[in-house]
């Protein structure tokens, strides 16, 4: 079979919400499918900092910070955080209206102290939800944000409880960024992100793709929530997890087992790649 380039979410696809362990079967997959000529890169909107614990597992690279930075190996294919008046206008809309901020730089990440008392409130059943309330209590690389020192911005995530706490970043930013809301876990917490229209992983896909000379049609793409949706329409073959949401469910080409039931080993089966 022609070789393949497979794009991995984190969260929900390659481990458990929070996680940076993924499931020995996953790893196995992961490790065969490399061995038989495929490459595999992680595909997610964690910055390198929060995904260097999983790409030591020996991943050929990332599409990180949702698309912002790409590599492969220790070469960069694409950089483009915020310029600091997108971040300082972003930062400071979000706090007028009492939004919880996460602002995620290349290696690093700061939150709102108040933070993790805002997430002891909300309900479970979210991926992003669980990854950030689990990733404060591990203290997985977020910093309290008096700590943070103007380094640049890729991406901020945010939580409210309401539409309209949005409403003035987005009227102040929204010709440059996407606001995309995730699934609401519950009636009271909204969280999302505000990303740059000038990528996402669907075009991270694309310039790894063409780093490569691999075609789309032989990229194969696994997620788990909306946040993978671009991802999930640029590649040849979409693959959601059970476990993930209705909504990509009804957008991916092929729905393979939970994460906590060898969902990847069972798809990398299926589809040939091991």
């Amino acid at each position: 079979m022609n070789k393949k380039l497979i794009f991995l979410d984190i969260d929900g696809t390659l481990t458990e919400a929070g996680s940076n362990t993924p499931p020995e079967s996953a790893l196995k997959a992961v490790r065969k499918a490399m061995e038989n000529g495929h490459k595999v890169f992680l595909c997610t909107g964690r910055n390198p900092g929060m995904l260097a614990p999983v790409l030591a597992y020996g991943f050929d690279g990332a599409v990180a910070c949702g698309g912002g930075h790409v590599f492969t190996g220790d070469k960069v294919l694409f950089d483009c955080p915020m310029t600091q008046e997108q971040a300082e206008t972003g930062m400071r809309t979000l706090r007028n209206q009492g939004v919880f901020r996460t602002i995620e730089s290349r290696d690093v990440t700061y939150g709102d102290e108040d933070l993790g008392e805002f997430l002891a409130g909300a309900s479970e059943g979210n991926s992003e939800l669980m990854r950030w309330r689990k990733a404060l209590a591990e203290q997985l690389n977020i910093r309290p944000m008096s700590e943070y020192d103007g380094r640049p911005i890729y991406k901020i995530v945010f939580m409210c409880k309401t539409y309209d706490q949005l409403d003035e970043a987005k009227k102040a930013m929204e010709k440059d960024f996407n606001f995309v809301v995730q699934d609401v876990a519950a009636h009271n917490c909204l969280n999302g992100e505000v990303v740059n229209k000038k990528f996402d992983k669907g075009r991270g896909v694309k310039i790894v793709a063409d780093y490569y000379g691999i075609p789309i049609e032989d990229t194969i793409g696994f997620g788990d929530s909306m946040n993978d949706l671009e991802m999930i329409e640029t590649v040849g073959m979409s693959v959601c997890m059970d476990n993930g949401s209705p909504a990509l469910k009804a957008k991916s080409r092929m729905v393979c087992p939970a994460v906590t039931e060898d969902g990847l080993f069972k798809a990398f089966l299926e589809l040939g790649l091991i």
